[in-house]
């Protein structure tokens, strides 16, 4: 039951999510996401919002609709929600995004004693082994401090990638052919798509999807192609799970033509927490191999699965791994979003295009911090599915967090959605918008960015407490 007034209401709510650190995404249903007509809103530990409205497209997820998929988390442990912010992941008045929500939630923002948040911003415990990224003088050598790594990588970063995946992808990774060690997993994307989109090929987008896909197909010439994943509605009573949303083989069969270049794959997914299965991923591989159609898979949660899941590389099943870009992330494998650094994995013959494009622009990356990458992989490979391995110690404390989460918006009336990776969590808010219909806004603006107008100017937390 809602507490009477909105803002008891709104304060009991922070309360019960401060001890959280797992995301959570809510939204107003109506006829668009799951029944939705017009709305869609985050609501985090940071109450993160980003949205997009589509006009063109014809899908239960946009017709006049607003869609939510940003991953900014915040500090942990905050004493209350502390702000909401909004991004464009579907570009209202551009081709490739219009920077207007974003520019209109800094104003909001830059208010006194609001706080601002970086996009995935979002901080954990770190292994008790993660050394300083600042540690060039022990781990990467004394000169490493002032003299230029390997352009495509500091080498005992790459070598120990390439051990260690190899091995779960069952493949020997030569770590200057294989490797390519990029500024974040963003920039694996970025890399991905600027060398092997051209113009008018067509990018495959499986949503609801994470907001850098689009605008990079669009960057690089290409045409996005969406197909969405469809819910099937839960029993009278029970809650709705990630893995309930499916893709429709018929569906995702029309949208290759003899123009497809590309198909991303994004498992676990952002937002939805979805863990594919090996089913599923054996319909994308068919299809691909079928169309001769590269496959750009975003794994960088591929450790945070719960609920006994299991996340499955699609580029270890039979004839992936030759068309195949896997990318990953040290921020989202060790809790470490600052450190910056990713990775892509491929075979020579497609890596070789993201090489000369990596070359061409950022050329390296700081040594430094992929020295410590290097040694936390060297730790967790000795370490690897021993109960002191940090990748089955996080999906546990993330799960603990994630539950605590879902107890707490039921508690205050929502139907959270139950992510099975990731971490991120979507939920109804339909009675948010019963209990305050008539937040300040524009006649025409979506509720959803009402709200997190709202929240930015009354809840947020002051920004001194960070």
């Amino acid at each position: 039951m809602f507490l009477k007034g909105t803002h008891s209401y709104a304060l009991r709510l922070t309360v019960l999510l401060a001890p959280c650190c797992f995301w959570a995404e809510v939204a107003y249903q109506g006829l668009c996401l799951f029944k939705g007509t017009e709305t869609f809103a985050t609501l985090g530990n940071t109450f993160g919002v980003a949205g997009y409205s589509s006009k063109q497209r014809s899908s239960p997820l946009k017709q006049n609709c607003v869609w939510d998929s940003s991953p900014w988390l915040g500090a942990v442990f905050w004493p209350r929600l502390s702000a909401l912010l909004l991004y464009p992941w579907r570009g209202v008045s551009s081709a490739c995004g219009s920077g207007r929500h974003v520019q209109e939630s800094s104003s909001h923002l830059g208010a006194p004693g609001a706080a601002s948040l970086g996009q995935e911003g979002w901080s954990l415990t770190h292994p008790v082994f993660a050394p300083d990224s600042r540690h060039g003088q022990t781990a990467a050598g004394s000169k490493a401090e002032w003299d230029r790594s390997q352009p495509l990588g500091y080498p005992p970063l790459t070598k120990i990638l390439a051990s260690f995946f190899g091995k779960l992808l069952g493949q020997e990774l030569d770590p200057l052919k294989n490797v390519l060690v990029t500024v974040g997993a963003y920039g694996a994307l970025f890399t991905a798509f600027q060398a092997l989109v051209d113009e008018g090929d067509e990018v495959i987008i499986i949503e609801p999807a994470f907001d850098c896909y689009e605008p990079m197909t669009l960057m690089a010439g290409g045409r996005p192609v969406f197909v969405s994943l469809r819910p099937s509605p839960a029993p009278k009573g029970q809650l709705e799970y990630s893995n309930d949303w499916q893709l429709d083989p018929t569906e995702l069969a029309s949208k290759f033509t003899p123009r497809t270049k590309a198909l991303v794959l994004n498992t676990p997914n952002n937002p939805l927490g979805k863990v594919f299965s090996k089913m599923e991923l054996e319909l994308v591989a068919d299809l691909c191999q079928q169309h001769d159609v590269l496959c750009i898979s975003d794994e960088v949660y591929q450790w945070l699965v719960y609920d006994g899941h299991q996340h499955i590389s699609i580029a270890s099943l039979p004839g992936m791994w030759e068309r195949t870009l896997t990318i990953g992330s040290a921020g989202k494998s060790f809790s470490a979003t600052g450190w910056k650094v990713g990775w892509v994995m491929g075979p020579d013959n497609i890596m070789k295009h993201l090489r000369t494009v990596h070359q061409n622009s950022v050329f390296h990356c700081p040594t430094q911090a992929q020295a410590a990458v290097a040694q936390c992989f060297e730790r967790e490979q000795q370490n690897f599915g021993q109960p002191s391995s940090y990748f089955l110690q996080l999906p546990k404390a993330m799960q603990l967090n994630r539950d605590h989460m879902i107890r707490s918006l039921q508690s205050v009336g929502l139907k959270p959605l139950v992510p099975q990776g990731s971490y991120f969590l979507i939920a109804d808010i339909s009675d948010f918008k019963t209990k305050m219909p008539n937040l300040p806004g524009a006649e025409d603006e979506p509720y959803d960015r009402r709200f997190a107008k709202w929240m930015i100017k009354n809840k947020s937390a002051p920004s001194e407490g960070l």
